[in-house]
């Protein structure tokens, strides 16, 4: 099963390596402008000090990589992907940047390496109970870990990670899910983290026309606070500590 998942996600990489960033929709004016609001909100919640030692996970072309290093100004983030079509575009694209190609299954990292690990759009493609031992593994006791998932609450997502063929019509790979935040706060909170914060974000859909960018993008901010409507967002950030004593 694991040989399976990793097989298709390394053909999926092979597949959509040059025009990557076009299918996860962060090309449109929209997409931009999403991209930057994400990257802001795994900056912030990070807090990260030019010393810290940073691991990403799934890094894909590097657009995340590059924005969180001028964000923050850190130096020390170690950006990895399982496909090595993908690192290829990044290492060309951001060739001061630090790209490897790597299992996130098996981190190739001695145990306590790195104050931090983020990623974009990554754990819904994992199995994530095998995921969780490996970055517990390798994150420091008060390390952070931060990421921005799908939200399966969301109507759209919910039917696009359920339905195959829809799902291979729009370019996801074959084992990708989204986050349901309730149950995978009591997840992590039962396996070793603290201080976990699940919250849903960003109505600002991709296809969204130029014109209109301005005045939806503020709408989203609106509903990103609204009880109840928040819910059905389209992404939610996660947000935990490793315990001291796990």
């Amino acid at each position: 099963m694991q040989e399976d998942r990793l097989k298709n996600e390394i053909e999926h990489g092979k597949k959509i390596a040059q025009n990557a960033e076009e299918v996860w929709n962060w090309e449109s004016g929209a997409g931009k402008v999403r991209a930057d609001k994400r990257a802001l909100h795994i900056a912030k919640a990070l807090g990260l000090k030019q010393e810290d030692k940073v691991l990403e996970i799934g890094c894909g072309t590097g657009l995340f990589t590059h924005k969180i290093h001028e964000i923050s100004g850190n130096n020390n983030i170690v950006a990895t992907d399982l496909s090595p079509d993908l690192i290829e575009v990044a290492r060309e694209k951001y060739p001061q940047l630090n790209f490897e190609v790597a299992d996130a299954m098996n981190i190739n990292y001695d145990d306590a390496s790195f104050d931090a690990v983020f990623g974009n759009s990554i754990i819904h493609h994992l199995d994530f109970s095998s995921f969780l031992v490996e970055m517990t593994r390798v994150l420091k006791p008060g390390g952070k870990m931060c990421f921005a998932e799908p939200n399966m609450l969301n109507p759209q997502i919910f039917i696009q990670k359920n339905v195959p063929f829809i799902k291979k019509w729009l370019g996801d790979s074959p084992d990708e899910t989204a986050i349901n935040r309730f149950t995978f706060k009591k997840y992590l909170e039962s396996n070793g983290y603290k201080n976990v914060e699940i919250f849903p974000f960003d109505f600002l859909h991709p296809a969204i026309p130029k014109p209109l960018i301005g005045l939806i993008n503020g709408i989203s901010n609106l509903a990103d606070k609204t009880p109840l409507l928040k819910e059905i967002a389209g992404s939610v950030l996660i947000l935990a500590v490793k315990e001291l004593n796990p």
